[in-house]
């Protein structure tokens, strides 16, 4: 089986300015409730370690926050201590006060030692979390139709799958701990600060709604921008990726100029978003921090006037105000939780609607599963268009023969290449039917399907490996021995001894140290080893010398007996051999024939083949 096909990459070049709907402007997340609830789903899984989390951070913040109020009750007695040696007494209780230091170590050290466990439980379950995402993410993308691929860059692909994912894994890192340990410190402190004063406590309160409406109203005004920040990224992820897998043609055609203007428009949307983004909710510390001076200041006199009166210890005062810096500190994290949250809802909500992207159509649950595959192939009344409203093919029939070499040709844009496309359900037809050996394709599985298919295309296709395993990728469990085999077959054979280290030589990532010819002779190769029961070669020759265009004909003749075999070639002198030949014309079969018949009807594929040797080029 040739794998070339759904691995194929698309042409990559300067792209235009945004690659999707966002670009250039903003948005709020469109289900900000929905895309949170999709997120706890993900953490039900997990709800037993959670609740242990829970449970170790509510007994390290009950350690810490115990430890102002007994170091409030050790400075009163140092207070009293002092009193009372001015006053001729005993003096300070210094046995006491070891015994209040020893126990706030203690209570210091198990706070550290809950604290540790629950980040070490915390950091798994994000982990896990994230390890399902991007699980989920690398399965969605094979159940994807090609057309979504169409539309949207590869690099947007990649963001959702590296930065958005990473953003969600961070967040769910970082603060989900945070977020039990506020909740649990404020109602804690609350408490605390109760059991010393209530009037002290109204007064501190007062915080609240001042700090709360401050934090809603900067994270009003900065979520747009965490969306916009997360669409601005792909984009710039989109436009590199695409400029760097076509940086030749770039510089070939003198784009450089015009690259770089492209990314400093997209760049310059991501620096206003993020800016916006991050000064806005950079604004909550310094505001937070003001409004925390004011609470001291209001706190620290009313204490005074309390310890005067005597209705609290000069003590509690300290403890108080340390109280006071427990309470507002779990606002300022909500603070700086809400700033981080907003990014993860932008980030989790464009890997959720990733995940929410229409499929494939549904194949059958009784697949057929034929035990040997002839190689016939029937079109009944084929219509068909990328877009619905832009039927490119009309209405195509034909029933082809087990065995038969059928060349299809016409200029471009005529529906040759969709054909073989449709032919491995790469697209849905939108009407008729598309039969193998009697069965309609739909009752196939797609993977046996496409088993039956041997696939080369004009655009190569090679990985980073050596020269044999690029070969043996056309069938997985081929020995060395049949692999040099089919390289003999593709006429590679040749050129691969001449290499450095020959078939263990490694094609480099960019697959640049070996010419285009070659690598088209080792796709070749590797459909020759897949043995397939119908053999498509979309433009297989155009980039080989007319040398090793003759051996590569001579190869594929013995390759095709028996099979049948679809020939898609703009250079008709390859076909005219072919036992039929389809001419496309605007997505309909305008004549078919072999060559001797369509030459003889002086029509379109007269016009076609006669241009060829006049030097006009057909486009």
């Amino acid at each position: 089986m040739s794998k070339d096909n759904n691995t194929n990459r698309r042409p990559m070049g300067p792209g235009p300015k945004g690659h999707g709907p966002m670009a250039g402007k903003f948005e709020k997340p469109k289900d900000f409730k929905g895309t949170f609830s999709k997120l706890l789903n993900y953490l039900k899984p997990y709800k037993v370690k959670l609740i242990i989390v829970i449970i170790f951070a509510i007994g390290s913040t009950i350690f810490s926050i115990v430890g102002p109020k007994i170091l409030g009750k050790a400075t009163t007695k140092i207070f009293e201590g002092l009193i009372s040696k001015v006053s001729g007494g005993e003096g300070i209780d210094f046995s006491y006060i070891k015994n209040i230091i020893l126990t706030l170590i203690g209570l210091y050290l198990l706070s550290a030692l809950f604290s540790y466990i629950q980040g070490f439980i915390v950091t798994g379950v994000s982990q896990k979390v994230s390890y399902k995402l991007r699980k989920e993410i690398s399965q969605k993308v094979n159940r994807l139709p090609l057309k979504y691929f169409d539309k949207v860059s590869h690099g947007e692909v990649l963001s959702r799958v590296t930065n958005d994912v990473d953003t969600v894994s961070q967040s769910l890192n970082q603060s989900l701990s945070q977020i039990i340990t506020s909740a649990t410190t404020l109602v804690g402190v609350l408490i605390m600060m109760l059991s010393i004063s209530w009037q002290m406590t109204i007064v501190a309160l007062l915080i609240l709604p001042i700090s709360m409406i401050v934090v809603m109203g900067v994270v009003k005004r900065s979520q747009r921008y965490f969306k916009a920040q997360q669409k601005s990224l792909g984009e710039v992820n989109g436009h590199i990726e695409e400029v760097y897998g076509g940086h030749n043609i770039m510089k070939a055609f003198n784009a450089k100029e015009q690259v770089i203007s492209e990314f400093e428009d997209i760049n310059n949307e991501l620096y206003d978003s993020a800016w916006k983004a991050q000064f806005l909710s950079g604004l909550m510390m310094p505001i937070m921090t003001f409004v925390g001076n004011l609470g001291y200041v209001a706190v620290s006199i009313l204490g005074g006037w309390l310890a005067i009166k005597k209705t609290i210890e000069v003590g509690d005062i300290l403890s108080f105000i340390q109280y006071i810096r427990s309470f507002t500190q779990p606002i300022t994290q909500v603070a700086q939780i809400s700033n981080v949250l907003q990014s993860t809802m932008a980030a989790a909500e464009r890997v959720f609607e990733f995940l929410g992207e229409e499929e494939e159509a549904t194949e059958s649950q009784t697949p057929i599963k034929l035990k040997e595959v002839e190689g016939r192939v029937t079109f009944e009344n084929v219509k068909f268009g990328y877009n619905e409203d832009k039927i490119i093919i009309k209405d195509f029939s034909e029933d082809i023969s087990s065995g038969q070499k059928i060349a299809i040709v016409g200029p471009t844009g005529a529906g040759k290449t969709t054909i073989v496309k449709l032919l491995m359900r790469f697209y849905d037809l939108n009407g008729g039917r598309i039969l193998l050996d009697g069965h309609d394709i739909v009752n196939f599985s797609r993977s046996d399907l496409r088993s039956n298919f041997g696939m080369v295309l004009q655009d190569t296709w090679l990985f980073s490996g050596t020269i044999m395993e690029n070969i043996r990728y056309g069938r997985l469990d081929a020995t060395d021995e049949e692999v040099i085999r089919a390289a003999k077959l593709a006429h590679a054979h040749r050129f691969i001894t001449t290499l450095p280290d020959g078939y263990d030589m490694v094609i480099n990532e960019e697959a640049n140290n070996i010419s285009q010819g070659q690598k088209q002779l080792l796709t070749i190769a590797r459909a020759i080893l897949s043995n397939p029961k119908v053999l498509i070669l979309d433009e297989a020759t155009s980039s080989v010398d007319t040398r090793t265009e003759i051996l590569i004909q001579k190869a594929m003749a013995n390759l095709m007996k028996g099979k049948t075999a679809f020939i898609i070639a703009h250079r008709l002198s390859t076909i005219r051999d072919a036992d039929l030949i389809l001419v496309m014309k605007d997505g309909d079969i305008v004549e078919q024939g072999n060559h001797e018949e369509l030459l003889a009807k002086g029509g379109f594929y007269y016009s076609l083949y006669n241009s060829q040797f006049e030097d006009v080029e057909v486009s």
